[in-house]
């Protein structure tokens, strides 16, 4: 099921992204050499009539569209191929950004169509921020909250309903928070140290989270239309990247182990975990990898979608290209990056397999 999971979620996921480079491409005219599910050597394939060569590959950790003009799979422009009007370095360089950018864009609308689905059919979650009652050992309760208290804002942000509070603590276990409530019509403000949760799920993956151990009273599921299912999937889409962002943030800065990142091995367990749950588990879990790959592509490096983007961000900037050897050295070193990088996941995805212990 591991297998199955992995190819169900990885391979669609994957074929959007590329999709999304490929036709915005082919909007501004720019010819596509290959477009390949997969790296490594081509398992079958067939050419169309534009001359673009679409295959599988071996290895099914990805995939590129290479365009017209590029050296590699990695779209590092070939100074020796002639200037023609269909080689992706032909064109202006606000339609190369768009095209570089269509990839990470088309998982991150992937991922929203799935919440906003989701939210149409099912509603929202609504609950009154007002305490219910507490969890055993719960830290709110320690530092002096009680049963009915109303509240009204964490370290200044506002809180209107229950869930606003999640993403505010849950990423942030053992940090002082200032909670303001009200409590008999008055206004009051106490310092609040999160509590640390290890929490597991029925096939015993483990998380760290912050929890303040409240509860609110009855939550309801309110029917949304089609356009509030829309705005509030984006909103759910941002907040999971606005995560993603804060666990990186923190494991650089050692808050978090580098032990919490996970790669392919991961993402193959969970996949196959969420399909033995139905369909819909597996769906909601693809969105969330599909959030995870816009991500990932964004950021700053090079030889990923984000270091194109940073190029041209120079490129505009400096009114000219970064020159041909400057490019080699920035994509070789993008490359030992995420090879690295790779290679520190994949420790981590062996080591917490069960056949360890873990």
């Amino acid at each position: 099921m591991w297998i199955v999971g992995f190819l169900l979620v990885l391979g669609p996921l994957v074929t959007v992204h590329e999709l999304g480079h490929y036709l915005v491409g082919r909007w501004f005219g720019v010819k596509a050499d290959a477009f390949s599910i997969g790296f490594g050597k081509e398992l079958t394939g067939w050419t169309d009539r534009r001359g673009t060569r679409w295959k599988l590959a071996a290895i099914p950790l990805g995939g590129y569209v290479q365009f017209k003009g590029d050296m590699n799979p990695a779209s590092m422009p070939n100074p020796d191929a002639p200037i023609e009007f269909d080689t992706f370095q032909c064109k202006p360089l606000w339609q190369r950004a768009l095209i570089v950018l269509a990839g990470p864009m088309t998982n991150l609308l992937l991922a929203v169509a799935i919440f906003a689905a989701f939210n149409f059919a099912y509603g929202k979650v609504e609950a009154h921020n007002e305490i219910g009652s507490f969890a055993e050992g719960s830290a709110a309760r320690d530092a002096g909250l009680r049963e009915g208290d109303l509240i009204k804002a964490i370290d200044r942000e506002k809180i209107e309903d229950f869930a606003d509070i999640g993403p505010i603590v849950m990423m942030y276990p053992g940090r002082e928070v200032d909670i303001t409530f009200e409590r008999d019509g008055t206004e009051r403000t106490l310092p609040v140290v999160i509590g640390e949760s290890i929490e597991s799920d029925r096939f015993g993956n483990e998380s760290r989270i912050g929890r303040l151990g409240v509860y609110s009273q009855e939550p309801e599921f309110v029917p949304v239309g089609p356009v509030e299912s829309v705005t509030l999937a984006f909103d759910q889409s941002i907040g999971l990247m606005e995560m993603m962002v804060t666990g990186i943030k923190q494991i650089i800065i050692g808050d978090r182990s580098i032990k919490e990142l996970g790669g392919p091995i991961k993402i193959a367990k969970y996949s196959g975990e969420q399909m033995s749950l139905g369909p819909l588990a597996l769906v909601s879990f693809a969105a969330l990898i599909s959030i995870n790959l816009a991500f990932i592509n964004l950021l700053p490096i090079p030889a990923l979608d984000g270091g194109h983007l940073a190029f041209y961000a120079a490129e505009a900037v400096r009114r000219k290209p970064v020159g041909p050897r400057g490019q080699e050295w920035a994509y070789r070193t993008g490359v030992a990056l995420v090879l690295m990088l790779m290679v520190v996941v994949t420790v981590n995805d062996i080591v917490s397999l069960p056949i360890f212990g873990s």
